[in-house]
């Protein structure tokens, strides 16, 4: 009497483990699925912020050639830091180089300096070249250690 019982006891037991196994292998595949996507989005990430830093590298090499104005090289190599959200961390390192962006980063460029009056354009310009005049040989210095910089762990 109680056999039939067991039995379809033991089949609802067995379905509902075969379908927890199929649930669980899908989970599993899943998880696999999101490692490999995240995998895929680091190594995009590390490979454009080995671009920008290489970027870094050919703009400090060029400032150091004059293939470069100091200030522009200042102002890209600065910008290129604060894409990488490392401003904070790098400033310590090359203090004159961003006492100079600090000098020279709303300074208007292009059209929007066209557009200034003469006079306002030569009084940015004295505050430029006297800051890089202050600056010139430690920023130089600085971009020289810039050539060959690479991203040390963070602690």
């Amino acid at each position: 009497m109680y056999t039939p019982w067991i039995i379809l006891g033991l089949v609802i037991i067995l379905a509902l483990a075969a379908y927890a196994f199929v649930l669980l292998r899908k989970v599993s595949q899943q998880q696999l699925q999101a490692a490999r996507i995240k995998a895929k989005k680091q190594a995009e990430a590390d490979a454009k912020r080995e671009e920008i830093l290489g970027d870094i590298r050919y703009i400090a090499q060029a400032m150091l050639e004059d293939r470069c104005e100091l200030s522009e090289g200042v102002v890209r190599i600065a910008r290129l830091f604060d894409r990488l959200s490392l401003t904070e961390r790098v400033s310590p390192d090359y203090p004159r180089l961003f006492s100079h962006f600090e000098v020279i980063k709303d300074h208007p460029i292009m059209d929007a300096r066209k557009a200034l009056p003469k006079q306002e354009r030569m009084k940015l310009d004295l505050q430029r070249m006297k800051s890089e005049s202050e600056h010139e040989d430690a920023i130089l210095a600085e971009a020289k250690l810039l050539t060959e910089f690479s991203l040390k762990p963070a602690h």
